[in-house]
C-alpha cells in the first residue's frame, strides 16, 4: 500500500514503503578505522512548560547509545548533534557526559565528550581569561567522567578574539594541561553561524595555517581533528599536512565515503552525525574495511549519501530535526518532540523525504511502524496520506 508524501512544490507523489529492512548485526569496534557517532538526545515530552532547564529521556537518550555500542560504534557525546547551544545547556550536557560516560565503562563502548564554553552568555564578548576558564571546566569533568575529549569551537571565542594570537593563546594553554590527547572540532559556519571567522580569519587558506599551527604546537596533546567544513578537497588537504600520529575524523556529511575509504596514502577516521540515523549501515561498512574490501565498503556506504546531503541541507544547523525524526520513525523513542522544540524547525516536505530516502535504506526496523506513525505526522498537518 502506497503512502502520499508532500513535495517542496506544493504537489504530492506515492511511496511504496519497504518490507525488507537492512539487518541490524552486533559487533566489535572495527580495528582499520575509528567510527564515531555523533549521537542526538531524546526529550522527554512530560516536561513542563516554563521548566528551568530542557527535559530528557535519560532512559530512551542513554538506550540509543547502547545500540550504537553494540553495533561497534562509538558515541560522540554532548555534541552538536546533542543540541549542544540549541537547546541543550552546560548543566544538562554535563549530566550526559556524566551518565554516557558510566555507561561506556560498564559496557566497554568507546566515547569522546564535547567540553567548550556554552556556560557563557552567548551575547557579546568575554575576556580570554573567562573563556579559558569556561573550557577548564568543562574539560576538567569530561576528564574526571574517564571520556575523552573534544575541544568544540567555542561562540564565545569567536565572538572575543581581536586576532589569531588569542587562539593560539587559549588553545596553547588548553593543550598543555590537558591529562591526554584531545580532538580539536573545526565546525563551519554552515552548522554554526556565530562560528564565522573562526581561526582569526575569514579566509579559509589562512584559518587552516593557524588551525594547523595550533596542532603543530603541541602535536602530543592531540588524539586527532575533526574537519567539519563539508569541503572534501580542503580535509584532504589538512590531512596530508598532520604531525604523525594526528588523526583526521572526517565531518563531512556530503563526502564522508571517499574521505573515510582513502587515497590509496592516507584515509579519515569518522565523526559524523550521520551516522546517528544510519548506524547500522555504517557498521557494515566498517567491517567491510576491516576485511579489506574497499569496493564492499563504498556499495555500503555511498548509498547512503542523499539521505545524508539531504538532512544536512542548508540551513545545515538543523540537521538534528531530521536525525530525531528518523529515531521516532525507527521506534527508538516514543515522540517525535526535542528539547528546545526544535522539532518544528523543518517543513514537512523536507521530513517526507528524509522519510522515503530513510526508508529506501531500509533503515526502519519495522517498516510498518514507521508508515503508521508517518501517516499520524501527516494528519496532524492536515494531510491526507
Amino acid at each position: 500500500m502506497s503512502i502520499r508524501l508532500p513535495s517542496a512544490d506544493g504537489g504530492y507523489r506515492l511511496h511504496t514503503p519497504k518490507t525488507d529492512p537492512f539487518a541490524q548485526l552486533r559487533s566489535d569496534p572495527a580495528h582499520s578505522r575509528r567510527f564515531y557517532s555523533a549521537a542526538h538526545v531524546v526529550a522527554d515530552p512530560r516536561t513542563p512548560p516554563g521548566a528551568a532547564g530542557p527535559g530528557v529521556d535519560w532512559d530512551a537518550t542513554l538506550a540509543f547509545r547502547h545500540r550504537l555500542w553494540s553495533q561497534g560504534l562509538g558515541v560522540a557525546e554532548a555534541m552538536d548533534t546533542a543540541q549542544r547551544g540549541m537547546g541543550l545547556d552546560w548543566p544538562a550536557a554535563a549530566e550526559l557526559i556524566r551518565r554516557a560516560a558510566a555507561e561506556a565503562r560498564a559496557v566497554g563502548g568507546r566515547i569522546v565528550c564535547g567540553a567548550g564554553t556554552d556556560q557563557l552568555s552567548p551575547d557579546g564578548a568575554h575576556p580570554l581569561t573567562a573563556i579559558t576558564a569556561a573550557y577548564e571546566e568543562q574539560l576538567a569533568h569530561v576528564e574526571a567522567c574517564g571520556a575523552g575529549s573534544v575541544l568544540m569551537a567555542s561562540r564565545a571565542l569567536a565572538a572575543s578574539a581581536r586576532g589569531p594570537e588569542d587562539y593560539l593563546e587559549v588553545y596553547g594553554r588548553l593543550l598543555r594541561q590537558s591529562a591526554r590527547p584531545v580532538v580539536l572540532h573545526w565546525l563551519g559556519p554552515m552548522f554554526d553561524p556565530a562560528l564565522a571567522g573562526y581561526w582569526g580569519h575569514d579566509d579559509l587558506d589562512a584559518a587552516t595555517e593557524v588551525f594547523l599551527k595550533v596542532i603543530a604546537d603541541c602535536p602530543e596533546k592531540v588524539d586527532g581533528i575533526k574537519v567539519s567544513l563539508l569541503d572534501a578537497e580542503r580535509e584532504v588537504d589538512i590531512r596530508r599536512r598532520l604531525p604523525a600520529g594526528v588523526r583526521c575524523y572526517t565531518g563531512d556529511d556530503y563526502h564522508y565515503p571517499q574521505l573515510i575509504a582513502g587515497d590509496g596514502e592516507l584515509a579519515s577516521d569518522a565523526l559524523l552525525g550521520i551516522f546517528d540515523p544510519i548506524a547500522p549501515i555504517a557498521a557494515r561498512a566498517a567491517l567491510a574495511l576491516d576485511r579489506g574490501d574497499a569496493a564492499g565498503f563504498r556499495e555500503l556506504l555511498d548509498p547512503t549519501v542523499p539521505l545524508s546531503r539531504h538532512l544536512f541541507a542548508p540551513p545545515t544547523r538543523f540537521y538534528k530535526t531530521g536525525v530525531v525524526l528518523l529515531a521516532w520513525l525507527a521506534g527508538y523513542q516514543e515522540e517525535f518532540r526535542m528539547v528546545g522544540g526544535l522539532e518544528t524547525a523543518r517543513p514537512l516536505a523536507h521530513l517526507a523525504t528524509a522519510y522515503e530516502l530513510a526508508d529506501g535504506l531500509g533503515l526502519f526496523p519495522d517498516p510498518e511502524r514507521a508508515e503508521d506513525r508517518m501517516r499520524g505526522l501527516l494528519a496532524v498537518h492536515g494531510v491526507a496520506s
